[in-house]
């Protein structure tokens, strides 16, 4: 059993990933690629036949939660992101 549900794995372009959101717009996409990349991690994107995109992290250990909550991620600005900045 997991202890956080919401940590999930996955495979995006055949390399394993934390799923960082799924389903989300090419906008969502292009404004987390470049906080993700910023902050140092190597991003996967894949494009659903819906039109929406997956994206995840190749950093297996990544929690989008414990990121957020333990504040891990700045802005270009240096600004600590919070939950508020990340909708």
């Amino acid at each position: 059993m997991a202890i956080n549900t919401h940590h999930q794995v996955g495979e995006i372009n055949n390399k394993r990933c934390s799923i960082v959101e799924k389903s989300i717009t090419a906008e969502r996409v292009g404004f987390l690629k470049s906080l993700l990349t910023f902050n140092g991690y190597e991003v996967e994107v894949a494009e659903k036949p819906d039109g929406t995109f997956d994206l995840g992290v190749t950093d297996i250990l990544f929690n989008t939660e414990m990121a957020l909550y333990g504040r891990y991620l700045r802005t270009k600005e240096r600004k600590v992101v919070t939950p508020e900045m990340w909708r």
